[in-house]
């Protein structure tokens, strides 16, 4: 199963640079990183980057991520991908730019 992570560009410049990351001071804050399941994906865009440009999409695999990987609730009671170690350039399948259109952000196709 494929989850995805949003990053800012200045935030995947610098994990690209470092070779991973503990997230976005968002997942600093919480102690995990946070992923969406693609149904997941466009509300998460919507909520947490409403007109931000200079994203970045990355698509992991879920199942490389082993025990570090937990599904918890979160909005609305629904179970969402939370990883309690640092993300790595081998756990990213694939990056894409995920620029912002006038009804919202415009995914990759294949991520619905």
């Amino acid at each position: 199963m494929i989850i995805y992570k949003i990053f800012r560009r200045p935030e995947w410049d610098e994990m690209r640079a470092n070779g991973q990351t503990r997230g976005a001071p968002v997942d600093l804050a919480d102690g995990y990183i946070h992923f969406s399941a693609a149904p997941q994906l466009a509300e998460t865009a919507a909520k947490w980057f409403a007109g931000e440009s200079d994203l970045v999409l990355l698509a992991i695999d879920a199942a490389q991520l082993g025990d570090d990987l937990k599904w918890e609730p979160a909005r609305g009671g629904v179970l969402f991908p939370h990883l309690y170690r640092a993300l790595t350039m081998a756990d990213v399948v694939w990056d894409k730019s995920l620029p912002l259109g006038a009804s919202g952000h415009i995914f990759p196709e294949g991520v619905f």
